[in-house]
């Protein structure tokens, strides 16, 4: 499996925003997508305007699959304009909790 994780910091202020375009992608995403396993939004304690999203899809092309769905271009259109910094790690899945 294939995972990344993304660090997102949000411009002042955008918080809810990002969350109302956010969520439902992340919802949508492990719904309607076969290779979308895991689609979790954290919000850091310390910075209320960071977020980690961590996602777990069946591999590389599962990833791309999700960039084409009308979720995340929904999501990406509001969002894009509410970052002020991202990154991303790329990273392989070795073990996963078996009861989620």
């Amino acid at each position: 499996m294939y995972s990344i994780i993304v660090k997102t910091k949000l411009k002042p202020g955008k918080t809810d925003e990002f969350l109302a375009a956010m969520l439902p992608n992340a919802e949508a995403s492990v719904r309607d997508e076969p290779g979308c396993h895991t689609f979790d939004v954290l919000q850091d304690r310390t910075d209320p305007e960071l977020f980690w999203l961590y996602e777990i899809y069946q591999d590389e092309a599962a990833l791309a699959d999700h960039k084409l769905t009308p979720h995340y271009k929904a999501s990406r259109a509001v969002v894009t304009d509410l970052i002020a910094e991202q990154s991303v790690i790329k990273a392989d899945v070795l073990s996963v909790n078996p009861t989620r």
